[in-house]
């Protein structure tokens, strides 16, 4: 086709064959190799950015570095395991470096964020088991939970080999993330302790001269090696409020979006993003269509893109129908089951030409051994029918040939909704290749996309319900306080509607990756807004502006380094020429997007509004208060020295 091709430049030809859509599917995967590198460096970027300060004793910018890599590691690892046990890779495994690394950085990040709360005079391994009590039962629920979701998808219940290997992947590399976070990045923690204890300076580990000796040198050197907080050290309580996320949200952003002339239009913005949700998920599309999984400048993509919707549009793609027993062709009532099967199809059959053949010819074939002679001995050897010689087997048993198997080829017409039709084909077909007398199979390369979107709709949606029950009941005997399940619900509820919205407003249809994403957009808004909401319903302020700002105060930096290391390390996706990374790009920009916009917009300004209420926490300071009051008047009575003395 090729030479045929150079020679003719005229003529533009497109090819489709049965292995094509599996080559052009595992393209993706080539093409996407260093794409994921670029991804890596920037999330690395990222957080070691993000984890600086400028204070170069507390700093500890190598800490987010190794962060990262401890995840990465964890990923590897679970990919070592994968190949070992004989794992067949598919390109949907594309998604789980970045599935594995939203979960993983989120647990870097909080672990390190509760390592930087604690306080400096206490000695490292101390400070480390109050990080540990801080970080470790959220993780701990949150990594359950993806373990329990993804464990369900690799599952027997589960019949789509694609999404089971994928979620047995996920699982592995969860599990692995999870020992990896508390014992390889714990051990780096400890190691930052020993260092910022014997004032080592956080990025060359030499020791932080005395402030006289930096009198002494130029200014480059004092900005380099001045710790910002010697002089303060004894007395500044909590040194990462320098921090400058920290800063930001404590000076800035948290008096601004707990305003009282912000929230009415966090309010308009809610009902706007409302609004586009649900009327995207009335728009909700099938994803059957094979152009979405495979790399966009494959020759398959070009056939169905130009050739088959173009000019082809009104027709399903050619359907190979096999009988594959011995079947006596010659028989009336098997010649009329045959045209009952075919009808309302257009058929390229050498069953048909071949009965049309003996009506022309004026030749009786009603016998075996007439029709399988006259077959083979005059109609196969006329040159326009010489091409059906591949549609039949024969077979010899000495010196009788029998016809083994047959093929016909059928192409049936469709309106627009053509993917829809098709499958309602099939459902019809299939059952009858089972009921009638004649055995037989229907098979097009593209039905195997076909067959998996009418498996994989029910079967991940039915697990993401599954992964909530869990969820609920694992989070109502762990949380005190039950409003914190329900604005958690909320919330979850909120941002996978709202990714599954937008998602069809964005031309994303419901096919297997978009589907794995919608199941990690469930885990990856309870990941980031657990922490939020619990330290909120839990709190003691006298207010609930006081609560939410010291909610973010305590886990805002985390979650807005992570989603932000999330989303720059997606931005290579965009350059891989491939349909999938388009979607998988896509769906997690969604996710990472309304997780951010409910954590920082939404939630705190609907949490001022309405319960839990504080004002129980305000009566009882005041019962405290006026029960010490009375405590230190009976001891002042007691005592006639100091009563004389006054």
């Amino acid at each position: 086709m090729r030479r045929l091709q150079e020679e003719r430049r005229g003529l533009q030809l497109y090819s489709l064959a049965s292995f094509s859509l599996w080559r052009d599917f595992h393209k993706t995967s080539i093409l996407a190799r260093s794409k994921v590198l670029v991804s890596l460096v920037l999330i690395l970027t990222t957080a070691t950015l993000s984890s600086s300060m400028k204070d170069c004793l507390r700093g500890k910018p190598f800490l987010g570095l190794l962060g990262v890599l401890t995840v990465c590691i964890s990923i590897v690892t679970a990919a070592g395991v994968f190949f070992i046990t004989d794992g067949k890779y598919n390109s949907t495994l594309l998604g789980i470096p970045f599935f594995a690394m939203g979960h993983g950085t989120k647990g870097v990040f909080e672990l390190l964020s509760g390592w930087r709360r604690t306080k400096e005079n206490l000695p490292f391994k101390d400070r480390v088991a109050d990080a540990y009590s801080d970080v470790m039962v959220t993780y701990t629920m949150t990594s359950s939970l993806y373990f329990i979701t993804f464990g369900m998808g690799a599952s027997p219940f589960t019949n789509i080999e694609a999404v089971k290997v994928f979620c047995q992947n996920m699982c592995v590399s969860i599990l692995l993330n999870y020992f990896y976070i508390f014992s390889f990045f714990g051990s780096c923690l400890v190691f930052a302790g020993q260092l910022e204890q014997n004032r080592y300076h956080s990025i060359f580990c030499c020791k932080i001269p005395s402030a006289e000796y930096l009198d002494r040198k130029p200014v480059w050197f004092q900005a380099v090696m001045s710790d910002g907080h010697q002089q303060t050290s004894h007395h500044e309580t909590n040194p990462y409020q320098h921090h400058f996320i920290q800063h930001f949200l404590r000076e800035h952003y948290n008096e601004w979006i707990t305003n009282i002339y912000v929230k009415p239009f966090v309010v308009i913005l809610y009902l706007i993003y409302a609004s586009f949700s649900f009327m995207g998920c009335l728009q909700i599309s099938d994803g059957a269509n094979i152009i979405s999984l495979l790399a966009s400048d494959s020759p398959s993509v070009s056939y169905a893109a130009v050739f088959q919707q173009k000019y082809f549009s009104n027709y399903s793609p050619v359907i190979g129908f096999y009988v594959y027993e011995p079947l006596e062709y010659w028989n009336s009532s098997v010649q009329e089951d045959l045209r009952k099967l075919c009808g309302g199809f257009t058929a390229v059959s050498w069953v048909e030409q071949y009965y049309q053949f003996l009506k022309v010819s004026n030749i009786s074939a009603n016998n075996k051994s007439d029709f399988i002679a006259v077959l083979q001995s005059s109609f196969l050897k006329k040159p326009e029918f010489q091409h059906f010689r591949n549609d039949i087997i024969f077979s010899k048993a000495g010196d009788e040939n029998n016809i083994i198997a047959s093929r016909l080829y059928l192409v049936a017409r469709t309106s627009r909704d053509k993917q829809k039709e098709v499958i309602e084909v099939l459902e019809k077909l299939r059952p009858l290749s089972l009921s009638k007398s004649i055995r037989f199979i229907v098979f097009n390369p593209s039905f195997v996309f076909m067959d998996h979107y009418g498996l994989s709709v029910t079967v991940p949606v039915l697990i993401a319900g599954f992964g909530v029950l869990l969820m609920l009941i694992l989070t109502f005997f762990l949380v005190i306080h039950p409003l914190g399940n329900f604005w958690l619900i909320l919330s979850v509820t909120s941002i996978e509607l709202g990714v599954l919205g937008l998602m069809t407003l964005w031309n994303v249809d419901l096919d297997c990756i978009s589907i794995l994403c919608l199941i990690y957009t469930l885990n990856f808004a309870i990941d980031h807004c657990a922490p939020l909401l619990y330290t909120f319903v839990l709190a003691t302020e006298h207010t609930r502006t006081q609560c939410i700002k010291s909610s973010l105060q305590e886990h805002g930096t985390a979650i807005l380094q992570n989603v932000t290391s999330f989303l720059i390390g997606l931005v290579p996706l965009l350059f891989v020429p491939s349909n999938l990374t388009f979607t998988l790009f896509k769906c997690l920009l969604l996710t990472g997007g309304c997780t951010l916009l409910h954590c920082f917009v939404i939630l705190p300004v609907f949490l001022t509004f309405f319960p839990p209420s504080k004002k129980h926490h305000k009566k009882k300071k005041r019962a405290k208060r006026k029960e010490r009051e009375e405590i230190e008047c009976i001891e002042i009575q007691e005592n006639p020295d100091h009563v004389t003395t006054v």
